[in-house]
């Protein structure tokens, strides 16, 4: 029989925590335009899968040859600051997209440019972004957190593609994204307002070469056997289903004989998955164990693909894709979580890049991979299937590894408030 444990003090949050939490869910907002805005986009220039897949390899294609540097620089420097640049930035490159389409000289070219340069300035924001979340929570509240901050992004992620759907009926689809310039604003003017640290308080004056900084980071995720398994699993994921995202307006355009209005409303469909599985994150965590909620949500994602292969009746599969999303979240909440809890503070920038490097290094070869048989098959719906089908047995197949009782590298007083519940 357990004993008895002192009650925890109620989730709390700081003034920092909400100017933090704002900011970034104005940002989401604009930022679902531009994920719904693209890929049509896209789709409309072209017609194409294959260029739908080389937009997604655009998009990943800066994690392969920068992620590792990128993410040993931002434990470096001032992150805060250097996150309110990245905005800046984002504002000005995103802008081009609709000053290009009302000059007349937008081209697929130059969305792959935005897309490549875009991403680029991503990796720096989220590495200081995954280092800030430790300092304005307790350890105990992180996948609580973590899943809280997701559900109200994810909520301004259903309201976003929606929007976009009403707003196509009265300005051109390239426009749409200068909501997501505006919205980078906002959020670098809410970063300026938070007093808190993004840094450890003691900061050392780094003498080393910031090539061994990443060979620091390198050794560690790889050393670690969850960090490396996870690390691994994904990239087998990344690479199979990297295809069921890229692809879905042809998807919905092809099989769903679905309207520019219904995609929107499909995308939308898919963040209120994200929102509802994302608040059930922390509960479902402090009932079963790591590998139980991550590895059994990445499995159940994979069977819901394989049935939505099957489905030609748009309204099903809205529902699918809706709790197909939330699962893949869930996944992601508690692996990130995970990480914070095991990573040292002063190492986090440069763990959660190469984790991303390492992850999703096969998204571009998988987008592109996706886009070609698809085009070989002429049948977007057998391609589904197929990583349906796989994105199940990869996870069942590393239930055998560490990740199969990940709890165990838990610091020692999580595990304990794990074994008590």
């Amino acid at each position: 029989m357990a004993t008895q444990q002192p009650m925890k003090p109620k989730f709390t949050l700081s003034s920092d925590f909400w100017k933090y939490w704002t900011g970034q869910t104005i940002s989401n907002l604009g930022s679902s335009f531009t994920q719904f805005a693209l890929p049509l986009l896209v789709y409309k220039l072209t017609g194409s899968a294959i260029n739908l897949g080389i937009t997604s390899a655009a998009t990943f294609l800066p994690y392969l040859l920068f992620g590792l540097v990128l993410g040993a620089w931002t434990d470096r420097i001032d992150r805060k600051r250097m996150m309110i640049a990245v905005d800046i930035a984002r504002t000005l490159i995103i802008a081009t997209i609709p000053l290009f389409a009302l000059l007349g000289i937008l081209s697929v070219w130059w969305i792959y440019a935005v897309s490549f340069l875009h991403t680029t300035l991503t990796i720096c924001f989220e590495a200081g972004q995954f280092a800030a979340i430790p300092n304005l929570v307790n350890q105990d509240d992180l996948v609580t957190a973590n899943g809280r901050i997701q559900a109200s992004y994810s909520a301004a992620g259903i309201l976003g593609p929606l929007l976009a759907g009403v707003l196509l009926l009265v300005m051109p689809l390239a426009f749409l994204m200068s909501f997501d310039a505006l919205s980078f604003l906002i959020s670098a003017g809410s970063l300026a307002l938070i007093g808190m640290s993004f840094n450890t308080i003691e900061k050392e004056k780094k003498t080393t070469k910031i090539s061994a900084d990443v060979l620091e980071g390198l050794r560690y995720v790889l050393r670690h056997p969850v960090l490396r398994n996870i690390s691994l699993m994904m990239a087998l994921v990344n690479f199979i289903s990297s295809t069921t995202y890229a692809q879905l307006v042809l998807f919905a355009r092809n099989q769903l004989q679905a309207t520019d209005t219904q995609i929107s409303l499909l995308f939308s469909a898919g963040s209120v998955g994200v929102v509802i599985l994302a608040l059930l994150a922390g509960p479902l965590r402090k009932r079963w164990s790591f590998s139980t909620v991550a590895l059994g949500a990445l499995m159940t994602e994979g069977l819901l693909t394989l049935l939505m292969a099957q489905v030609h009746w748009y309204w099903l599969a809205v529902i699918i894709w809706t709790i197909a999303s939330g699962l893949g979240i869930l996944f992601n909440i508690n692996t990130s979580s995970l990480r914070q809890a095991i990573v040292p503070n002063q190492m986090l920038g440069r763990v959660i890049s190469i984790a991303s490097v390492l992850a999703w290094s096969a998204i571009p070869l998988g987008s592109l991979a996706g886009g070609f048989a698809i085009s070989w098959t002429k049948n977007v719906g057998l391609v589904y299937g197929v990583i349906g089908a796989l994105v199940f047995l990869i996870p069942l197949c590393f239930s055998f590894t560490a990740l199969g009782h990940a709890d165990r590298y838990l610091p020692k007083a999580e595990s304990v408030a794990q074994e008590t519940v």
